[in-house]
C-alpha cells in the first residue's frame, strides 16, 4: 500500500506541474504576462481545479457500486430525479451543466440510493459529450445490476453554445438512453417519462 501511495503521489505531482506549464504557455500566448500579481498563481490554481472537476478519470466504477448491491424481491419502477452535475465539454473544454433523471426496474437487485448520484457525478467529471455520458450511465447500470430494463434522462445547458458559435443563452440540450424494457415497452417509457414531468411533493 505504501508503494501505490507513493506511485500516486508522483504521479499527482508529475500531472499538476505539467498541467501549470501548459496553462503558463497559454496564458503567454493570448498575450498576457503569467508573472503579474494576479495571474501569478493562476496556472497552479487551474491545475488544482482539473484534478477536481476531472476526478472522474481516477474512480473505479465497479469498486464504488459492488458494495452496495443488495439482493430484493421488489419489481416495480425505481425513479431517481433531478441530480444536478456539472461536466466539462470535450470540443471546447468549456462548462455544461444540468439535472440527469435515472429509472431502472429490478430483476433481483437494487443499489443503494447514493450510488446513483455518484455514478451521474463519476462520469461527468470527466471530458464528455452528453450523448456518450447519458449512454455510460445507463450502461453501467444495466451491466452491473442486469435488471428488467434502465432509463436515463439528461437535460443540460452547455456553455459552447451560449458563450460562442450561436451564442443562444437560453438553448438546452434532452438526451435519453433507453435499455430493455424501457426501449421495448411504450407503456414503460412512458410511465417513466410521466413520472419525470410530475412536481415533486412538499414533505414536512
Amino acid at each position: 500500500m505504501k508503494k501505490e501511495e507513493e506511485n500516486g503521489r508522483i504521479e499527482y505531482a508529475a500531472r499538476q506541474e505539467g498541467i501549470t506549464n501548459a496553462v503558463h504557455d497559454i496564458l503567454t500566448f493570448i498575450g498576457e504576462d503569467p508573472d503579474r500579481d494576479g495571474l501569478r498563481r493562476t496556472p497552479e490554481r487551474i491545475a488544482r481545479m482539473y484534478d477536481e472537476i476531472l476526478a472522474g478519470y481516477n474512480t473505479d466504477p465497479q469498486a464504488m457500486i459492488n458494495d452496495a448491491l443488495f439482493d430484493v424481491e421488489y419489481d416495480e419502477m425505481i425513479v431517481v430525479k433531478d441530480i444536478e452535475f456539472f461536466s466539462m465539454c470535450e470540443h471546447h473544454m468549456l462548462p455544461f451543466l444540468g439535472r440527469a433523471h435515472v429509472a431502472y426496474i429490478p430483476r433481483d437487485k437494487v443499489i443503494g440510493l447514493s450510488k446513483i448520484p455518484r455514478i451521474v457525478e463519476m462520469f461527468a467529471r470527466r471530458l464528455q459529450v452528453q450523448e456518450r455520458m447519458t449512454q455510460q450511465i445507463a450502461d453501467l447500470l444495466n451491466d452491473s445490476l442486469r435488471p428488467q430494463g434502465v432509463g436515463v434522462v439528461v437535460e443540460a445547458s452547455h456553455m459552447c453554445a451560449m458563450m460562442r458559435g450561436v451564442k443562444k443563452e437560453h438553448a438546452s440540450m434532452v438526451t435519453s438512453a433507453m435499455l430493455g424494457r424501457f426501449k421495448s415497452d411504450a407503456r414503460t417509457r412512458n410511465e417513466f417519462m410521466q413520472l419525470l414531468n410530475r412536481r415533486s411533493a412538499t414533505i414536512i
